[in-house]
């Protein structure tokens, strides 16, 4: 390892830390994944220390993900009291949970203790029951009360997600008693942008912005800053519904309130914005057929157990092709050229598809397409169909009299590239519509569907009017 790399992590004020442990593309550079490496197989906690200490834990966080499974507890237990658990939030679950398997439940008690409740709750939900509660018995009593409420609510809900580290005050106090008391109270959050305003029953009535309190007079009474007309979120709340709530409104942090709107929580930007890229990741990798739950960290096993539904479905989508050309088998025999366009067609369609469909989930689950605009939008999408379907028919019919010097069979083909790609379009908006009617989620499902829709439909109508046409029955 270079001294410059040595002297930019072990110096606390060090500003280029970052720049130097990852490469201009933002990734870790290999010489210093390379030195934590050694430092842990050697047991050298000194040089460790001098290496990871002073990372910002994401980037921690990517130094564990670098390293070999079995080092990833080490590191965490030559780090002893100096290791920060909240980089174990940054790594896949796969990754924690293997970390924590091996981890005393004394280390994994003493590292969430000065967590955030958010944070503490992210590494603690995935144990098993019997390890939570035996870790949980290790913490204060208030603490204790604290994770275990979070714990009870839904996964994938706010309560799960917010932190209950949060300021509230009495409207009968002043600005200046409402400072005093920031100053005084040594259990603050981290960050926050706002204390909240409840009565005797601890139900939330209002928010009072930091800057606005801490430009007002001392005397002046919190009942007489704060707003009423805020936006707050059930603790029962799906997360997903609490991050298009952020998004639609810009906002920076919202109060999670109970069943009797009592104050129980919080919740930041930053929680919601793990929340937006997770559910993104998740769209992207069902359109993909992968599970949203597949990491990278994942086994051999798990990963193929989690592909082969997709995989047997396409199976079945396949076969259902095939016995379509299978009833065209006395045209293919008398005109091959029709065997060496068909690929075409059934590209051309899938990708017209595949087109709609990614554009029409997206639009699901953001909210954007709905019931009061789906028939703009669907007409939309067809006149884009047969507009490519136009076009492309010019370029393939071109190409195909061309090719086998037979004229009749540029029209067959342009006729067929016009309805391939309007079914391909059809299909790739009806089908993810269908589906969410039906509660189905069409991320995940609409994939097969439409694929058996532009190759059936374009093997179809490709054979099928070469048949007629040419007479081939």
């Amino acid at each position: 390892m270079s001294d410059d790399i040595e002297t930019a992590v072990t110096s606390p004020a060090a500003p280029s830390a970052p720049t130097v442990i990852r490469g201009e593309d933002g990734t870790l550079r290999e010489e210093f994944v390379d030195s934590v490496r050694d430092a842990v197989e050697k047991g050298e906690t000194g040089t460790l220390r001098s290496l990871i200490c002073y990372l910002h834990e994401s980037d921690v966080g990517s130094v564990i993900e670098a390293l070999d499974p079995n080092l990833r507890p080490r590191l965490v237990e030559l780090m002893g009291p100096d290791f920060d658990f909240t980089a174990l939030t940054e790594v896949d679950d796969t990754v924690r949970e293997e970390i924590l398997e091996e981890l005393p439940s004394e280390t994994v008690a003493e590292g969430v203790r000065d967590l955030d409740s958010d944070d503490a709750v992210l590494i603690l939900e995935d144990l098993p029951k019997a390890e939570q509660a035996e870790i949980l018995g290790q913490l204060p009593v208030e603490e204790r009360n604290a994770l275990t409420r979070i714990l009870e609510y839904p996964e994938n809900s706010a309560g799960r997600l917010m932190q209950s580290e949060i300021i509230a005050v009495k409207p009968h106090l002043s600005a200046g008693q409402a400072i005093d008391y920031m100053r005084e109270t040594p259990d603050l959050p981290d960050r926050f942008w706002e204390l909240y305003v409840v009565d005797e029953d601890s139900r939330l009535v209002g928010a009072v912005a930091l800057d606005r309190l801490l430009r007002s007079k001392h005397a002046i009474a919190i009942s007489d800053l704060f707003e009423d007309d805020l936006r707050s979120v059930r603790a029962t709340d799906d997360q997903e519904a609490v991050a298009r709530l952020f998004e639609r409104y810009d906002l920076v942090a919202a109060p999670v309130v109970d069943d009797e709107d009592r104050l129980v929580g919080v919740i930041t930007f930053d929680d919601i914005v793990d929340v937006i890229e997770e559910e993104a990741e998740e769209d992207i990798k069902a359109l993909g057929g992968v599970s949203g739950g597949e990491e990278l960290s994942d086994s051999v096993l798990t990963i193929a157990r989690s592909r082969f539904p997709w995989l047997a479905a396409n199976l079945l989508t396949a076969l259902l092709s095939s016995w379509v050309i299978s009833n065209f088998q006395s045209t293919l025999e008398k005109m091959v050229a029709l065997a060496v366009l068909m690929p075409i067609v059934a590209s051309m369609g899938g990708n017209a598809g595949t087109q709609t469909m990614t554009v029409a989930v997206r639009a699901l689950a953001t909210r954007e397409l709905s019931s009061a605009n789906a028939w703009r939008i669907i007409r939309r999408e067809v006149l884009v169909g047969v507009f490519n379907g136009i076009v492309f028919a010019a370029i393939m019919g071109m190409i195909a009299a061309t090719w086998f010097d037979v004229p009749d069979l540029g029209t067959v083909m342009a006729l067929a590239m016009v309805i391939v790609l309007s079914a391909g379009a059809v299909g790739g908006i009806l089908i993810p519509l269908t589906l969410t009617r039906l509660g189905v989620d069409p991320a995940v499902s609409s994939g097969p569907f439409v694929t058996t829709v532009t190759d059936v439909v374009g093997f179809f109508a490709f054979l099928g009017i070469a048949t007629a046409w040419f007479g081939l029955r």
